[in-house]
């Protein structure tokens, strides 16, 4: 018999694949803005025609935004239904003591990763996207904001911090996303852990390179 979405939705089986695909489709959003962003490397002409080309596609770059917007809304309440959930169950589940079992751990690190991730998200766009927090912000000019922005020890510092949190989120969410939508067995994931590590490392560097570039006085 078939479950109507909006059962589906409610029960925690269903939160946990909402969280699992609209994980899955940030996730591919992160990679390709990580390589979005290796294009400062090449200096400004590479890094501000490659802003300037999302430009012209006003439709699309909105409706991305869009649709990234809706995921992200998806992922934070459905996890946040889920912690609540757990800590609900959790007084019925051995006296009230913290449930110490690696699943609980890694459940309860991907909430902490994930609320800093979130504030971290709120801040870049103030400081990158916006210019709000930035020192000399010149709309349009990709490759110089970032270059002002993370010139700053205590910022770069920051977005290297971020890089790594977003690596370790990425490693659980990537390895438990296909147990929570039933594509693959556990055994299978597991087997599959050396991959999802190096990709979540590989991700991770890419965002880790910009702030050392520009600490290192590479990009300027």
């Amino acid at each position: 018999m078939r479950v109507p979405p909006l059962d589906l939705g409610r029960s925690t089986v269903g939160k946990k694949a909402l969280v699992a695909a609209s994980g899955l489709l940030l996730a591919g959003w992160v990679a390709l803005h990580m390589a979005g962003n290796l294009t400062l490397l090449a200096g400004p002409a590479a890094a501000d025609g490659y802003a300037a080309a999302l430009r012209r596609a006003p439709v699309l770059l909105w409706t991305a935004r869009a649709g990234l917007a809706l995921a992200a809304l998806v992922h934070v309440a459905a996890a946040v239904s889920l912690a609540r959930a757990s800590r609900a169950a959790q007084p019925r589940r051995g006296g009230g003591r913290v449930d110490a079992r690696p699943a609980a751990l890694a459940a309860r690190g991907m909430r902490v990763t994930g609320a800093l991730l979130l504030g971290f998200v709120g801040y870049h766009l103030l400081h990158l996207t916006a210019g709000v927090l930035h020192p000399r912000f010149a709309p349009g000019h990709v490759h110089a904001n970032v270059a002002v922005g993370l010139r700053s020890p205590p910022v770069a510092v920051l977005y290297l911090g971020a890089a790594a949190l977003l690596g370790l989120h990425l490693f659980h969410g990537l390895w438990a996303a296909s147990r929570s939508l039933g594509v693959r067995p556990g055994a299978a994931a597991s087997r599959r852990r050396p991959a999802v590590a190096a990709l979540s490392a590989a991700i991770a560097a890419g965002f880790a390179a910009i702030p050392i570039a520009v600490l290192m006085g590479w990009l300027r």
